[in-house]
Order: C-alpha cells, then structure tokens, then sequence
C-alpha cells in the first residue's frame, strides 16, 4: 500500500559471548565470523524489502556486536547508522561476562499467575491474577541487574524519538530481550501492561512492522523471521 511505514526490528546476530557460553546484556563482546556472516545476509534481505529508491534509516544499540551489524546494514542500504544507547539489552548487572551457568544457579525467575479460587456461588471457575507490577519490577536476584520496568522505560524512551521522525522505512537493530519492548512500543502497549509479554526473538532475525496510510493500524506483520540466515 501506498505511504505504508515499515519497520523492520533485527537482532544481532551470533557474537563472541554466545559461543563462549557468557552471560551477554552489556558485556561488550563482538560478532564471530559467523556472526558478520549472517550481518551480510541481514543486510541483504532488508535491500531486499525495502525499494531502491526509498531512502531508509538505521539506528543501534551502542553495543559493538549491535554497531557492526549495523554498519554492515546501513552500508547496503546506502546510509549511516545512528546510534541510540536506549536500545542496548537488558542489564544483568554482576553476571554480565561470567559463565551462564555462574547466573542460572543464583537466578531467580519472575512471579507466576496466581489462582484465584471462585466463591462457592461462582460458576466462573475462578481466574488467574496477572501481577504486572510484580514482573516488572523483578530483578532476578542479580545485584546491579535491570528490572524489566527500567529496561522498558529507556527501550520505550528512545523508540519515541525514533518513531517521531517521519522516515517510510526505519531499521532498528538491537538485542532478543529488548526486542519485546521495541514491539511493545510500535503497538502502542502501556509499558505497565508489560510484564508478560514476550514476542520470542532468535539471533539474526527480522521483526518486520507496519502502519497503514488510510487507518493508521500498525501491525506485527513478520515475527522473528530467520529465512534469510538459510539455516535450519
């Protein structure tokens, strides 16, 4: 359609921390080989869906392994990438580094749905409470980890500038746990009705994202495509 905005969300593809076995969020590690690999098909598939003569704009997180796909992305498209620190992953505070299995032993997950028994005159069959504040604001045990709040809160900061400028195709390059609240953002989720949500994101893939000329919806059109790596 006609004067349909496009944006496309990709996470960074395999870098150093994850063939390492290393917790990432802001431990600066690069991409592999493999990684710069997949940046290039990344780049690729996007010339692909965006028209030539469109003129496209890219920003990242100011993360290295985020910046190199970037630049290997902006190249193709003929621009510079921008860099927005707001879009860097979430924080995992004194594990960020160590070995992943040092965080799974101390880790400590996020409050589950309560049930909610019905009273003896309610045919309902009870319900499940959705403690939204209580996700939010867990930490995982981590000393000096993000919460999901703080994470959203900068996410959801640097996606409102980027969406205020008036570009048909925009290319946001990130990280799998920011990635859900980039989305949150586009669809207009309050940031308070995010502590469940989870839109599921390999390394390397692309999140495609519209809005329409005539009513202004925006939809999740493409989630988490990875058809471009031509891995299995």
């Amino acid at each position: 359609m006609a004067g349909t905005r496009t944006l496309y969300v990709v996470t960074h593809p395999e870098s150093r921390h994850h063939v390492e076995g290393r917790v990432g969020g802001w431990f600066d590690s690069p991409l592999t080989e493999r990684g710069r690999s997949q940046a290039r098909s990344i780049a690729a598939e996007l010339r692909r869906r965006i028209p030539t003569d469109a003129s496209a704009e890219v920003f990242t997180s100011d993360l290295a392994r985020t910046r190199e796909t970037a630049e290997v992305v902006a190249e193709a498209l003929g621009t510079r990438a921008e860099v927005a620190a707001g879009l860097r992953e979430k924080s995992y505070g004194v594990a960020e580094g160590r070995e992943q299995a040092w965080l799974d032993e101390r880790f400590v997950f996020p409050p589950k749905p309560v049930d909610v028994s019905p009273k003896p005159d309610d045919v309902s069959g009870g319900e499940r409470m959705l403690d939204h504040q209580a996700r939010l604001d867990h930490d995982e045990g981590i000393e000096g980890a993000e919460t999901r709040r703080e994470l959203g809160a900068r996410v959801y900061a640097a996606m409102d500038e980027i969406l205020a400028r008036p570009a048909g195709h925009q290319v946001v390059v990130t990280h799998g746990f920011a990635h859900t609240f980039v989305i949150g953002r586009w669809l207009e989720l309050p940031l308070e009705a995010m502590g469940w949500a989870a839109f599921a994101a390999r390394s390397g893939c692309i999140t495609e994202l519209t809005e329409d000329a005539v009513f202004g919806n925006r939809t999740l059109r493409r989630l988490a495509d990875v058809d471009h790596l031509g891995e299995s």
